[in-house]
């Protein structure tokens, strides 16, 4: 898919999530690092968002994750920013963060341009209040506006899974 149809297909995907939400009396929390706002942002372009939209954290650097979520600092050392272990911590804290959410979504992930060989590795969690956080790990292909792209897709549609 090239970046226009995967707009087009995020977009229908927003308005999706909008309809879920409010059907099922949601309200949602975001925690971002490589997309850094995007969810959000795409969310919320949507008229009448506040009324499942409760907000975001974007936490790029480590310390925000630490001090904004409560990351624990020995997981970000032991197993660094992108990994299963903090993607849960950061939508566990997310959820702990935001009172009147009852949905949560974090994401990290390497999204490029750089000679890592990990670009395109990103971990999702999510996690409804009265339920445990999961975590799935993902393998994206393309350059840095794709793979931000898709990870905001996938985190949508995870988001769809938790009626």
């Amino acid at each position: 898919m090239n970046v226009n149809d995967l707009k087009q297909h995020l977009f229908s995907l927003c308005l999706e999530l909008a309809d879920f939400c409010q059907a099922h009396d949601l309200k949602l929390v975001t925690a971002e690092s490589c997309t850094a706002g995007l969810i959000s942002g795409y969310l919320t372009d949507l008229p009448g968002s506040s009324s499942y939209i409760e907000g975001g954290f974007v936490t790029y650097s480590n310390y925000m994750k630490a001090t904004m979520l409560g990351v624990n600092q020995a997981n970000l050392d032991k197993y660094g920013a992108v990994s299963k272990q903090v993607a849960l911590e950061m939508v566990s804290g997310a959820l702990n963060k935001a009172f009147h959410a009852n949905i949560a979504v974090a994401v990290t992930g390497f999204a490029g341009p750089d000679t890592h060989d990990l670009v395109g590795l990103v971990w999702i969690a999510i996690q409804r209040r009265d339920r445990k956080a999961i975590a799935y790990q993902y393998n994206f292909l393309g350059d840095r506006e794709v793979i931000r792209l898709q990870t905001v897709i996938e985190a949508i549609k995870l988001l769809l899974t938790l009626s």
